[in-house]
């Protein structure tokens, strides 16, 4: 590969529309070879659409494509690959029962005496490959027998092994954990030393900022902006994302609680998770639960909602003992937000406009007999209150992105107006321009006087969203941490056992 950072890549005026609606829009992109180009935007911007272009899954209905100062016509994924593209997806594509050589190469065997695959040679080919790129791998081993860090490795040796010149990595890091994530980025900066050309694609504004020479920013189909590397700062971004300023911390203002409004847990019991629980929730705040993961947060919102039965102790909202049904608790205003959106938040077969519904069918047939007057509406408003995109109501949820899947679930709820929203991990696996929406429909919900309780590890959302924290500990709430006073370091501690001078001691 060469060093010398020429163009490699470029998109002009790129365009494609679905069912009448435009989703790209004069789009332009440009990579040059050794550079890790990032491509950031909202669920919905575009992103997927153009990429899908590049590597031909769609074709573009106006622009061109350029490859090293050549047009391209990219039609198919081979016309992709015969460019020198290569794509690795969030979900890899590796047949795991087979060797590291083996996945490499099949479909593109080299071929020995007779046209049979020469597995000597190409064994030879991949254990050249990974001597060059420094990887620690064996070209014999099993891909089951692997972690997801060296998995990774191998679908960047299958790219090497075609001499791709375009590596796209499309959110690489969503199933790696930290140390194998580091791994990666360190893989990442070699193969940028070594002249590869990287256009990678993610919401996590920490990984682009510690990886990225340039960044392409999308936002309703169109590119609104390229920064290079000095320019990269978060704020910055996040506001090029939704299209208008951020409020500064500095803007936080508590506003009074609405006393006629609370929920009390008292001495709560679960297995050996929950051990003696008690906390009070007012109306007009936003209630952060922190904690390490298997602390039992989930288990004690899941408690409140009535889908788990405490062992012992009381829960009750405006002095009245809530139930353990669901049905019940949802008819006093109770709403969740589960972890799991995929297995417990929506049905993916079902459209946009079926899931909008789900939670009050109880308001659009009251009589048992479904008005679709009242379900197209409920639909119709949700999509314009929660900005879905696309705006399909008849589209199934599980055909949306990550983000615009959990506007639907929140938006389920935010119809009903509840008094209380219980929300697990809101946030997790969506960008930070729907992470910016989905705040601010927690905070106006909040500011009406409701309940919001929020489950989450992220420790800069707790810290940003919430009014109030509490940090489980060994079962039981240990210290409360106000908006004005806490830092990440301070919750850490907490949730580990030790106090800290920000809080305020519970047990």
């Amino acid at each position: 590969m060469s060093d010398d950072k020429h163009v490699l890549l470029e998109c002009k005026g790129i365009m494609k529309q679905f069912n009448g609606i435009q989703v790209l829009k004069n789009v332009d992109l440009e990579v040059r070879s050794g550079e890790v180009h990032a491509l950031m935007g909202e669920n919905g911007a575009g992103k997927s659409t153009i990429i899908k272009i590049i590597t031909g899954v769609y074709t573009r209905d106006g622009g061109e494509i350029y490859m090293d100062g050549k047009m391209v016509n990219i039609q198919t994924r081979q016309d992709s690959r015969e460019a020198g593209i290569s794509v690795i997806y969030q979900e890899l594509s590796l047949l795991p029962a087979l060797t590291v050589t083996e996945n490499i190469y099949l479909g593109q065997e080299i071929k020995g005496k007779f046209g049979l695959p020469d597995w000597k040679a190409m064994r030879k080919a991949t254990k050249e490959l990974i001597d060059r790129y420094n990887f620690d791998i064996d070209p014999d081993a099993i891909v089951e027998t692997l972690g997801m860090a060296k998995r990774q490795m191998v679908e960047i040796l299958k790219a090497l092994a075609v001499r791709a010149k375009l590596i796209i990595m499309d959110e690489p890091t969503a199933s790696l954990a930290a140390t194998e994530a580091e791994t990666l980025f360190n893989t990442i900066d070699f193969l940028r030393s070594k002249g590869a050309a990287i256009l990678y694609i993610s919401h996590r504004l920490d990984e682009v900022y510690r990886l990225s020479d340039r960044l392409t920013v999308m936002r309703n189909g169109e590119n609104v902006g390229v920064l290079e590397k000095e320019e990269i700062e978060p704020r910055r971004v996040i506001e090029m994302m939704i299209g208008h300023k951020l409020k500064n911390a500095d803007d936080y203002v508590r506003k009074p609680v609405n006393d006629n409004n609370i929920l009390e847990v008292k001495d709560l019991y679960y297995r050996n998770m929950l051990k003696g629980i008690s906390f009070t929730a007012h109306g007009g705040e936003i209630l952060g639960i922190g904690g390490l993961v298997g602390s039992g947060r989930t288990e004690l919102i899941s408690c409140i909602y009535g889908a788990l039965k405490q062992d012992s102790g009381t829960i009750t909202y405006n002095g009245q003992p809530t139930s353990h049904r669901i049905l019940a608790n949802m008819k006093k205003g109770f709403g969740l937000v589960p972890e799991d959106r995929r297995q417990e938040g929506f049905i993916p077969l079902l459209s946009v406009q079926q899931n909008f519904a789900l939670a009050s069918y109880d308001q659009i047939a009251p009589h048992g007999i479904v008005s679709s007057r009242k379900e197209v509406e409920l639909a119709e408003r949700g999509i314009k209150d929660y900005d879905v995109r696309p705006p399909m109501r008849n589209l199934p949820v599980g055909n949306l992105s990550g983000g615009n899947q959990q506007k639907v679930v929140l938006g389920r709820w935010l119809a009903r107006h509840p008094n209380v929203l219980l929300l697990d991990e809101p946030t997790a696996g969506v960008d930070v321009g729907v992470r910016a929406d989905l705040y601010q429909y927690m905070r106006e919900l909040a500011d009406e006087g409701h309940i919001v309780i929020m489950v989450s590890s992220d420790l800069a959302e707790l810290m940003s969203v919430s009014d109030r924290i509490l940090v489980i500990h060994d079962g039981v709430f240990f210290e409360e941490f106000m908006h004005e006073n806490v830092t990440q370091e301070a919750i850490l501690l907490a949730g580990s056992g030790v106090h800290t001078e920000e809080g305020r001691a519970l047990c």
